[in-house]
């Protein structure tokens, strides 16, 4: 695999933002992508904590991200029957979906990318 420049990094993360605005799926601030790739590519099982402490922010910044991300259907939560305290974070259907479709939008937009 062949790595990109900086500016073809920068081309396609431009095209990528451009076509995000322009499809009819979300809009996520980087924050709510940061958190969302993390529950779909890391092993589960994530909690709010763990996730604060992974990204370096605080469980209000996960709590108030995760009910975004729970109102439009891209993850769950529920609390942890063995230990009350921890709440689980939980991938969905549509949350799979929706980073499906951005990885295939992603990899659209890396075509032709100039050299």
């Amino acid at each position: 695999m062949s790595s990109l420049r900086a500016s073809q990094a920068l081309m396609l993360w431009h095209r990528t933002a451009l076509a995000q605005v322009r499809d009819d799926d979300p809009d996520l601030s980087a924050r709510q992508m940061a958190i969302l790739l993390t529950i779909y590519l890391d092993a589960p099982p994530h909690t709010v904590r763990g996730l604060a402490d992974h990204l370096g922010v605080t469980k209000p910044v996960i709590t108030r991200a995760l009910d975004t991300m729970g109102t439009l259907g891209l993850v769950g939560r529920r609390r942890d029957e063995r230990d009350r305290r921890n709440v689980l974070v939980q991938r969905t259907v549509d949350g799979s979906e929706y980073l499906e479709r951005l990885g295939q939008l992603i990899a659209k937009q890396s075509e032709g990318l100039p050299a």
